[in-house]
């Protein structure tokens, strides 16, 4: 994609469904894929309704934006990268989400800070960003803020190596061509 265009990615499911939201092409930005995002939301169908969740590196904003679609009551998206920021703002008020919360930060600054539980977690870092994964599931772990019977996601480069705390039961995985997605629960 050439750096001064625009991507786009289109919700797949729930009220929002079909709607297409446009982001900002910046390096390392890579949005889940229609399939994945379908398979990941048919495992947490059954959880949506009412759930708290947390996207990690928003990004795109399809894990945040697909989970408010879905029935989630809030969900607080992280970016760190302003233009991607501005466009997630812009798309929340475009689909008319009240309930999503942008958070323009670094998500280990935010985890840090961070009080309340969530039901779902999306971690889905950059491919190149690798300490990011195990940052971001001790400070989930250390801060106390997954909620009893909590579901992690996450999406990784298929060779890369993941540690997950003890407590954490591997639910379901997945691999699609160079990317591995786990669901994890409590």
């Amino acid at each position: 994609m050439p750096p001064n265009r625009n991507g786009q990615v289109r919700i797949i499911g729930g009220q929002q469904r079909g709607r297409k939201l446009s982001f900002p092409a910046i390096d390392g930005l890579r949005p889940s894929g229609d399939r994945m995002r379908e398979t990941l939301f048919n495992w947490l169908q059954p959880l949506m309704t009412g759930a708290r969740c947390l996207d990690l590196f928003a990004g795109s904003g399809a894990l945040g934006f697909e989970a408010l679609s879905r029935g989630a009551a809030q969900a607080d998206l992280l970016e760190k990268h302003p233009k991607v920021c501005a466009a997630l703002r812009h798309n929340a008020q475009l689909l008319d989400l009240q309930q999503a919360h942008i958070h323009c930060i670094d998500t280990l600054q935010w985890l840090q800070q961070a009080e309340g539980t969530f039901d779902v977690v999306f971690i889905d870092p950059p491919f190149c960003e690798k300490l990011y994964y195990q940052q971001s599931m001790e400070l989930l772990q250390s801060r106390s803020l997954l909620a009893p019977g909590a579901r992690i996601y996450v999406e990784s480069a298929a060779d890369q190596a993941i540690r997950w705390p003890h407590n954490w039961q591997l639910l379901r995985e997945k691999k699609a061509g160079q990317v591995m997605c786990r669901l994890f629960g409590l």
